[in-house]
């Protein structure tokens, strides 16, 4: 087993918890903007988004105080496009489920060899993101 390198795993998941806060204040929004005969179904699907991304962020934090880091204040830049068909916020859903994949991934290779904790923790998470992304594909599938 390698040492495990503690500054870059800490920016790694207080990069990943800004990431996550910034999921669920998205995924409320979005959960907020939708219209249309498929609304509760939707809403409803965002809002259980909205309530994972907290949850993740707060296994994120508590790893981080677990390895002496600091938990951040802040939520990784949004932007709001003013676009709030289904199918749009469907894709910006997905490029950002893509964008926390990567983060997670970043993740697992800082910490692979080292602790077999934080290894099964990106894979699991990894593993969540993927399902994201399988999910939002085949439900934006009828909109091609």
């Amino acid at each position: 087993m390698q040492e495990l390198d503690d500054k870059k795993t800490i920016d790694l998941l207080n990069a990943i918890m800004e990431f996550e806060l910034a999921g669920v204040v998205r995924y409320t929004h979005y959960s907020l903007m939708v219209t249309g005969p498929n609304r509760i179904p939707i809403v409803d699907f965002f809002k259980a988004q909205a309530s994972e991304s907290l949850l993740h962020a707060q296994q994120v934090g508590e790893i981080l105080t677990g390895l002496d880091g600091h938990p951040t204040l802040k939520i990784a830049p949004m932007e709001e496009t003013y676009k709030h068909s289904v199918k749009d916020i469907l894709e910006e859903s997905l490029v950002h489920e893509r964008n926390a994949l990567n983060m997670y991934k970043k993740l697992l290779d800082a910490v692979t060899n080292a602790s077999i904790y934080l290894e099964e923790f990106a894979r699991t998470m990894i593993g969540q993101e993927e399902m994201h992304n399988l999910e939002l594909k085949k439900m934006l599938r009828d909109f091609s």
